[in-house]
């Protein structure tokens, strides 16, 4: 059965190239900003609920840990590997929301970045994230 997606929030566009695990869980959607934040969003379908119809944490976690990621990337220009995550669910998402979320890096130094984050549904957050990656560095 295909799935449905309705048209993303204004400016957002799908996203790709995300890796397997990301393009497996997804399809995310990003909209480019100026400044320091970092912007992604997902449809939240069948697939990524629980029981209840409820978005399972899990996914909810793999999405805020991917906004982070990318929030890194965004400031540091290096691809960061994470090395602790902390996450705290606020409220629930259902099938049928689109999960928005945005991210920050705090501070980096030569070899980590503090990021924070929160993935929200009409203005309410459902999660608060914060983290720390090690950012990799290519070798001659």
């Amino acid at each position: 059965m295909a799935e449905v997606i309705p048209d993303p929030p204004e400016g957002f566009i799908r996203s790709s190239n995300r890796g397997p695990f990301s393009n497996h869980n997804g399809p995310y959607f990003h909209r480019e900003v100026m400044g320091e934040m970092t912007e992604q969003a997902f449809f939240a379908l069948p697939r990524h609920a629980n029981g209840l119809g409820l978005v399972h944490g899990g996914m909810l976690t793999a999405f805020i840990d991917g906004l982070l990621g990318a929030a890194t990337f965004r400031a540091t220009r290096q691809t960061g590997v994470t090395i602790q995550l902390n996450v705290n669910f606020l409220h629930m998402a259902r099938v049928g929301d689109w999960i928005m979320g945005e991210a920050r890096c705090t501070r980096a130094t030569k070899d980590v970045a503090f990021v924070e984050g929160r993935a929200y549904v009409r203005g309410h957050d459902v999660i608060r994230a914060s983290g720390v990656f090690k950012l990799m560095h290519r070798r001659d």
